[in-house]
């Protein structure tokens, strides 16, 4: 059959996404992967460089999103296939361009861990992420902001005159226009996928890229990489070269084989070809190779203790099969970024296949035997100069124009492209995908001067890069133009001039909350958590008076200010306070797990630990349970000597 571009829908059972947190995220990231000082010292001198290459203070411009749960019902995703005799692939453009399935057809053979749930979770940079398939991570060392969020997507012609399926959007973390394009030559076993990030500035941008693919983990999964040595991450910010396989009597390429997550970043020869493979006990599997551009290859692995099972069980549903992750990026490990100079772009070609190798010299102990046997099998299928060529091809149609939409994504890359007057050949970023979020937005671009809103409601989201602060700058003086400059000021890490911003707004301001919010903040950053308390308390009184319904807007607003409140309040022990906060939560917020473990907290600074032992007895779960989170261990150790139970256990690091 010719290679075909189509869409349909997939059903799944799913928790909805949720409104986005509608407080700007002033605060600094709570990264998981980073490596102490003494660590980035003793590390060869090009990796320490860019580790410490720009990283980010905060999330601005983009939003938290906090808004999910735990509940799932049937729901209908948007979806495309592409598929050819051999393969098809199914991509969601609503959620970041995922590659939720890709299907050997002459086999019946699933080639990703294909979850059977739609269920958000706290791992991207900003909140939700699910896990599952192929996911392309842009923007800063972790899972990408984009991870439910719509793309662009639409059919181009494809090198060999069929069709490709382009995905494209902005990410408005590093402000950099992207692309990622898939296609199936005719009888290919192989999926083709361009990758291009372009600089459109004229200032050097730091850039991360990795894509990760969820494999099924089974106790005689091994994974191979071109590789003698890795850096191990182990959640303890510490960075550390060891052999591979074996390290501390362990066969590390199979995943099972450690107690913990761990990440293994192999150190692959720069002569060397580039690939990482994942196989069953019977030598079969999927296998990931690229041209040498995208240089990385790392294994991510739950681990077999009881959190990361945990973990596993969290992400999908009961009795379904584990997975680990086999990654490529742009560096040797993601905890750097990579410098991309003004009008540059970094492109590269990835290839996704099936992988038959010999069983007994796969599983052998000779490891340098079993990745010569992957290298061989890999040759056969699909030669090394093969996926050059392929590549070469591939720019040939880089720049190509959609043909037909089948997807649309933001508003903010056409928002960027009109200011800028950018033209971006191949991705074309419409205006007519402007919204209401971006909406306002135009119109100071258009007339100098934000519209005043036509409603009582939360702020929207803020734009920071340098030519908006400029306008916000120039604009009228009112209220929410100062509150959109604090947070555009505060981003260029000028917190001085932020905090008279929101001063002035403050004077003449209608809706006082958003403001005495940010001053809060500015007040707990700059060392003074007396006045932050009070100005959150103050804010979620304005907040309480201020709001209209029980909508999803106002009561976002009020489980993230109320959140913030309770733990500035805690932290001082003011219980009473913190009490009256609570109080005024909505039954529906205070009956969330996050909610439930905040109760409990309080229940604990009030002395009031068997009623917050019931809560843990009764059961709850934290929907937005970050990555890496210890705070259960925490509450728990306060009420009992015994272990924790295992419902509660997610720790990703051994315990003290």
């Amino acid at each position: 059959m010719a290679t075909t571009v189509r869409r349909t829908v997939l059903t799944l059972p799913a928790a909805p996404v949720g409104p986005a947190n509608p407080l700007p995220a002033l605060r600094p990231l709570d990264e998981t992967h980073t490596v102490d000082e003494r660590t980035r010292r003793e590390l060869p001198r090009e990796m320490a460089r860019q580790i410490g290459y720009e990283p980010l203070r905060t999330l601005l411009p983009v939003r938290i999103m906090d808004g999910y749960g735990r509940d799932r019902s049937p729901a209908d995703l948007d979806a495309i296939v592409i598929e050819n005799d051999r393969l098809r692939a199914t991509v969601l453009p609503g959620f970041g361009g995922r590659v939720h399935s890709l299907r050997h057809k002459p086999t019946g053979r699933e080639l990703v861990y294909r979850n059977p749930v739609f269920q958000p979770a706290d791992f991207a940079l900003n909140g939700a992420w699910f896990s599952g398939g192929i996911e392309w991570n842009i923007g800063a060392t972790g899972h990408s902001a984009l991870s439910c969020a719509p793309v662009h997507a639409a059919v181009v012609p494809a090198p060999d005159g069929g069709e490709m399926l382009r995905l494209w959007e902005w990410e408005r973390l590093r402000d950099l226009p992207f692309q990622v394009d898939l296609w199936l030559p005719a009888d290919s076993d192989f999926l083709r996928v361009g990758v291009r990030i372009r600089n459109p500035h004229e200032r050097a941008v730091p850039v991360y890229w990795w894509s990760n693919i969820a494999v099924e983990e089974h106790p005689r999964t091994r994974v191979l990489a071109p590789a003698d040595e890795s850096w191990y991450y182990g959640y303890e910010r510490a960075l550390r070269r060891i052999p591979v396989p074996e390290y501390r009597d362990e066969d590390r390429t199979y995943p099972l084989r450690g107690e913990h997550p761990a990440d293994y970043f192999y150190e692959v020869p720069t002569a060397a070809r580039k690939w990482i493979t994942a196989l069953d006990e019977d030598g079969h599997g999927l296998v990931q190779t690229s041209t040498d551009t995208l240089r990385g290859r790392k294994l991510f692995v739950w681990g077999a203790g009881r959190a990361g099972r945990r973990w596993q069980s969290w992400l999908t549903e009961p009795e379904t099969a584990g997975y680990a992750e086999i990654q490529a990026g742009l560096a040797r490990t993601q905890l750097e970024h990579v410098r991309l100079e003004a009008g540059a772009e970094f492109s590269w070609l990835e290839a996704y296949g099936p992988l038959a190798a010999d069983a007994g010299t796969v599983h052998g102990d000779n490891w340098a035997a079993a990745v010569a046997e992957v290298e061989r099998r890999l040759e056969g299928a699909l030669p090394r100069a093969d996926v050059d060529t392929a590549y070469e091809e591939w720019l040939t149609a880089a720049d190509t124009e959609p043909v037909r939409v089948l997807a649309t994504g933001s508003g903010w890359g056409a928002l960027e492209t009109l200011r800028t007057g950018t033209k971006l050949p191949g991705t074309p970023f419409d205006e007519s995908a402007i919204g209401e979020e971006e909406a306002p937005w135009r119109e100071l671009l258009t007339t100098g001067a934000l519209p005043q809103p036509r409603r009582v409601a939360p702020p929207g989201p803020s734009l920071t890069a340098p030519a908006w602060r400029d306008m916000l700058e120039t604009a009228p003086a009112d209220p929410l133009t100062e509150y959109h400059l604090g947070v555009a000021q505060w981003q260029a890490d000028d917190r001085a001039q932020a905090v008279r911003s929101w001063e002035r707004g403050l004077e003449l301001a209608p809706s006082r909350w958003p403001l005495l919010r940010c001053l809060a903040v500015a007040d707990q950053e700059g060392g003074h958590p007396l006045r932050a308390a009070d100005r959150w308390l103050e804010a979620f009184d304005d907040l309480c008076q201020e709001r209209r319904d029980s909508g999803e807007s106002w009561t976002a607003a009020t489980a993230a200010l109320g959140r913030e409140a309770i733990r500035a309040l805690l932290a001082l022990d003011r219980v009473a306070d913190a009490r009256s906060v609570w109080a005024r939560l909505t039954p529906t917020v205070r009956g969330r797990g996050r909610f439930r473990l905040i109760h409990a907290r309080l229940l604990v600074a009030e002395g009031l630990l068997e009623e917050a032992r019931a809560i843990f007895d009764e059961g709850f779960e934290v929907a937005d349970l970050r990555e890496g989170s210890e705070e259960l261990n925490e509450v728990w150790a306060r009420l009992s000597d015994e272990p924790l139970p295992d419902a509660y256990e997610y720790r990703m690091r051994p315990g003290d």
